[in-house]
């Protein structure tokens, strides 16, 4: 559906780098997983891929086309899981995944068909009247798993989707992801969940900043400095 592409990207808040320029390709039906400890710069990779943190060097790309800010993005198909999660409060589950569909211009018969269909895959089908502030934090970050698939973008953008998560319901994650891949989305995972990072197809490893390829397969340009 999308191939994801970064050239000699580079993330830095004023003198700080976050991330050392790389390169990457994601082409449709891949999963790559971002791996690191907490402050390596996966946070930081993940918004500049998705437009919302603008690089200090370097392009972003989907399909060819570069992404010039995080609404561009998500014209593009672009869809983002935050690790807070992005759920509004004042929302239900079910509002949360169905608003940003008819937003999209998704007729409201389907966009409620698509959310009703994500938040059962998720085991969320009896909590979907319930705020946000109703659910417990997996239950949120299932939500909002629920709301990128139901979102069936081209790129979809996940950090930490399983820190929350028991051992089941991860399971139940990294499969939805795996589903998407298959779909022909291109899948980048920031975990440090060493399940999720196996179930990848490659993974970009990340060190202070600083770009390793622990495993290719996504068709990666394997070039970092």
């Amino acid at each position: 559906m999308a191939e994801l592409r970064a050239v000699d990207l580079s993330v830095a808040y004023d003198a700080k780098v976050a991330v050392r320029p790389l390169s990457l390709r994601v082409p449709p039906g891949r999963l790559l997983a971002v791996t690191g400890a907490s402050g390596a710069g996966k946070s930081s990779l993940l918004w500049a891929l998705g437009g919302a943190v603008r690089p200090a060097s370097g392009d972003v790309t989907v399909d060819g086309q570069r992404l010039a800010s995080r609404e561009h993005a998500a014209r593009c198909g672009v869809v983002i899981v935050p690790q807070g999660n992005g759920l509004a409060s004042s929302l239900t589950a079910v509002e949360n995944v169905v608003v940003p569909l008819l937003a999209a211009g998704v007729p409201a018969a389907e966009a409620r068909r698509r959310a009703e269909e994500a938040l059962l895959l998720f085991g969320l089908d009896e909590v979907g009247g319930h705020l946000t502030e109703e659910l417990s934090g997996g239950q949120q970050q299932r939500a909002a798993l629920a709301r990128a698939v139901a979102a069936r973008g081209g790129v979809i953008l996940a950090d930490e989707p399983t820190s929350d998560l028991d051992g089941g319901n991860r399971e139940v994650a990294i499969a939805a992801l795996r589903a998407e891949a298959a779909r022909g989305a291109a899948v980048v995972m920031a975990t440090h969940d060493p399940d999720a990072a196996a179930a990848a197809d490659a993974e970009l490893h990340l060190d202070a900043g600083v770009a390793t390829w622990t495993r290719t397969g996504c068709g990666s340009a394997d070039r970092s400095r």
